[in-house]
């Protein structure tokens, strides 16, 4: 496993791994396979972990799980989380990212995860009633206090990202990416944080499993796995996507690799400065997703998958409420 640095300075691995469904939202979970899925990553040298402070039934679940599954190889890690997802005691929702909340945030998180300091610390989402700079203020302050290494953005707009990194540089943005998702390349977002040298890490780099091929009917996924609830996962959209997933299996087949090592093949063909952090809750599926990094897509390849998968090809809103997302 090769590496590549986001910002000016935060060595990661080439590919990281997204953490989240190993404590919810994607059907039934498996603790001990999960813990066993992320000390397997360290072997094969991915060791950019993925979590938040609100991934699992109850907020805080995965960073615990997180927390065990690094014990005593702190050092081996480059470690990331969020913040702003905040939950009352009726379980409502609602984005914070006032400084006292940002204090507060960190220190559950480093007491969860057991350890002094995160690597890569993000704002989940941008709270629209808080100016950006005083919340990047905050996490400034974090910074100083050694709480935290290096910050981060998810979901931000360009205009956020410009001000947030007037404040303080903003090492990386982490955002959704894939060949069915390709927003960041119209919306300016990818041009902004090059521009400004900030990595860029991409979520859901398979489609939320989709370009894996795995699924072909919505009745596929459980009852609580929250895909299920998706525009992009219902009826004529599902059809309609599932069309597009056929042709990357084709291109797939030729060259001998899987669906799911062809899309991450092309996420990482991007560029240095992308990051891709695939999510996966078994063993399996993450060799599998290793091996992507072996894959050497030519210009022909790339031309190939442009015009099996064009931009805006994707029918469907990749949440059914987009209105957390700054942009």
């Amino acid at each position: 496993m090769r590496n590549r640095t986001l910002g000016q300075a935060l060595e990661v691995s080439e590919q990281g791994l997204g953490c989240m469904g190993m404590s919810a939202w994607y059907g039934a979970t498996d603790e001990e396979e999960s813990i066993a899925t992320i000390q397997r990553a360290l072997e094969l040298g991915i060791f950019f972990l993925d979590t938040a402070d609100i991934y699992g039934s109850q907020p805080g679940d995965n960073e615990q799980l997180v927390g065990r599954a690094i014990e005593g190889r702190r050092d081996e890690v480059v470690l990331a989380t969020k913040f702003g997802n905040a939950v009352d005691g009726d379980g409502k929702r609602s984005i914070r990212g006032t400084p006292e909340y940002v204090h507060e945030a960190i220190d559950r998180s480093l007491k969860r995860l057991n350890v002094d300091h995160v690597d890569l610390y993000y704002q989940h989402r941008v709270d629209k009633t808080v100016p950006i700079e005083e919340t990047v203020g905050a996490m400034k302050e974090l910074v100083e206090a050694g709480k935290v290494r290096h910050i981060g953005l998810s979901e931000a707009s360009p205009e956020t990202i410009r001000r947030a990194h007037a404040v303080y540089p903003v090492t990386a943005l982490q955002t959704e990416y894939s060949l069915w998702t390709r927003d960041p390349e119209s919306n300016e977002v990818l041009e902004t944080v090059r521009e400004l040298g900030i990595g860029f890490v991409a979520y859901s780099p398979l489609g939320r499993g989709f370009l894996t091929g795995e699924y072909r009917s919505p009745d596929d996924f459980a009852d609580d796995d929250f895909r299920r609830y998706q525009p992009r996962f219902k009826g004529e959209n599902f059809e309609r996507n599932l069309q597009l997933v056929a042709r990357v299996e084709e291109l797939a087949q030729e060259k001998g690799v899987t669906p799911a090592q062809l899309a991450l093949a092309w996420v990482l063909s991007r560029g240095d400065d992308v990051v891709p952090i695939p999510g996966t809750k078994r063993r399996t599926y993450l060799e599998e997703n290793a091996a992507a990094g072996e894959v050497e897509l030519t210009d022909d390849d790339l031309q190939r998958i442009e015009e099996a998968f064009p931009k805006d090809a994707v029918r469907g809103d990749r949440y059914a409420d987009m209105s957390t997302i700054d942009s």
